[in-house]
């Protein structure tokens, strides 16, 4: 864990704990910095991490004081999940598809959504680049590099990775038609059907639906709402079962919004080595911080190719464009292989369109944006939950993304609340369709990348009834 998560880890602690009071100052941060011997810089991350979590806030000129909604809160889980540990064959997508299509209409209300609100995306900018892109188009770009993806948009995500730490050139990545394909290409080049694949529970569904449609079998391994997967259950399910990979989201998994700290992700990839086991990493949130820096993927610790890691634009830039990577090690030319054989390329004006507004220099400053608006909607949602959902509610505060893992107490039907909220035009995710086995019967997942108005905040109420609501006695 870095340091100002530490710092960040106590205060919230102490907050909790009641031992520092809702409008009570914090200390200046030259203080802080001074009795913790950490620097400025560190003492700052820390008070933003709290402000994005809603237990701090600043006021002009006179510094950071623990915020009135503190005081009430729903506490977070604090226990990592206990599937059984099996081996299955997975068999989501039915009930993936009954949630995934009572999300689908215009008038619904899209907590249940996987997107966030396509106001907050530059569309128009994009549209203009895609226009200029379109008309100037050179002919030979239109078949130059069609497997691998256009060259110059290569460079500027090899560039990022780059910066973040990560040493990759353009030839080691191949451009995807989204995330989603990146994944399906990194499983297919490292199983075959009937294999075993190791994932997170809750684990996000659609990781499920292509183990499914890949004839693959899953074995859950518990995690943790904050610090991600077990890893000495991780090790015991590789003694066990011997599977052929490991498919996890180390930052900003969705359902549960944890982050791996960096000496835990350092301490997987060494043990997937040791085992010459590949890891899938789906890292499409990691740009969504509410920190200073963007956490690192584990693709940054890795010394022997065995990291696929698969990000995109979708979740950051531009939705419907559909432009995603992978960056496989090892497995890049086997990607590349399956890439040409499946869809053979990417389409050449989104991904020509993103090059040139990543040139233009306009992503850091929408991503910035982007951070402070999820920031604000965050601590909004939470406020909205802890006052309508039941007593004995339990839910996630992520340093990122935009999902909440909520955990209603255990005499609650996720699926009925579910249903009775779809009947009503409101969209939720039941956390019954993040698992193989059909566990997390008592939760949800909420989206707040959607402004709470009046009708998210209208629904809202709705649900906190619906969740107060015990099953009936089987």
């Amino acid at each position: 864990m870095k340091r100002y998560q530490a710092l960040a880890d106590d205060i919230a602690r102490s907050i909790r704990q009641g031992l520092l009071s809702p409008g009570q100052r914090l200390p200046s941060v030259r203080q802080a910095s001074a009795a913790r011997q950490l620097s400025p810089s560190t003492v700052f991350q820390a008070y933003y991490l709290l402000e994005a979590q809603g237990l701090v806030q600043s006021r002009a000129r006179s510094g950071y004081y623990v915020s009135e909604q503190a005081r009430t809160l729903p506490p977070e889980p604090d226990a990592a999940s206990q599937p059984d540990g099996e081996s299955r064959p997975v068999d989501v997508s039915e009930l993936v598809f009954e949630v995934l299509e009572s999300a689908m209409a215009h008038d619904i209300v899209p907590l249940g959504s996987a997107f966030m609100s396509p106001a907050l995306f530059p569309l128009a900018k994009l549209g203009r680049a895609m226009a200029h892109e379109a008309v100037h188009l050179d002919p030979r770009s239109t078949v130059d590099d069609l497997t691998p993806g256009n060259a110059e948009l290569r460079r500027h995500i090899a560039l990022r990775y780059r910066i973040g730490g990560v040493e990759l050139g353009a030839n080691d990545l191949v451009v995807c038609n989204g995330a989603i394909e990146a994944l399906n290409l990194c499983i297919a080049a490292v199983t075959r059907p009937g294999d075993a694949v190791l994932v997170e529970s809750p684990c996000f569904y659609a990781a499920l639906q292509v183990l499914e449609r890949h004839g693959l079998h899953a074995i859950e391994v518990p995690t943790h709402p904050r610090d991600g997967i077990e890893l000495g259950a991780l090790a015991t399910a590789i003694a066990r079962h011997r599977p052929k990979a490991c498919w996890l989201m180390t930052n900003f998994q969705n359902p549960l919004g944890s982050t791996m700290p960096d000496a835990k992700k350092r301490e997987l990839v060494e043990l997937l080595a040791r085992h010459e086991l590949p890891l899938i990493e789906d890292d499409v949130y990691g740009e969504l911080h509410f920190g200073t820096h963007r956490p690192a993927p584990a693709k940054a610790y890795d010394r022997h190719g065995l990291v696929l890691h698969c990000s995109s634009f979708s979740k950051t830039l531009a939705p419907g464009y559909r432009i995603g990577w992978a960056a496989a090690g090892r497995y890049t030319q086997q990607v590349a292989r399956l890439k040409l054989t499946n869809t053979l390329a990417t389409c050449v004006p989104a991904q020509l369109a993103i090059a040139r507004y990543l040139q233009r220099g306009s992503y850091e400053r929408h991503l910035r944006r982007l951070r402070t608006t999820l920031a604000a909607q965050q601590s909004a949602y939470l406020t909205a939950v802890a006052e309508h959902f039941p007593q004995g509610t339990r839910v996630t505060r992520p340093d990122g993304g935009y999902f909440l893992w909520i955990e209603l107490p255990e005499d609650r039907d996720a699926l009925r609340v579910h249903r009775e909220a779809a009947r009503r035009g409101i969209s939720i995710a039941p956390g019954p369709i993040f698992s193989a086995h059909r566990g997390h019967g008592h939760c949800l997942r909420l989206n707040y990348g959607h402004p709470l108005d009046a009708r998210v905040a209208a629904a809202l109420r709705v649900l906190g009834g619906l969740s107060s609501v015990r099953s009936a006695p089987a």
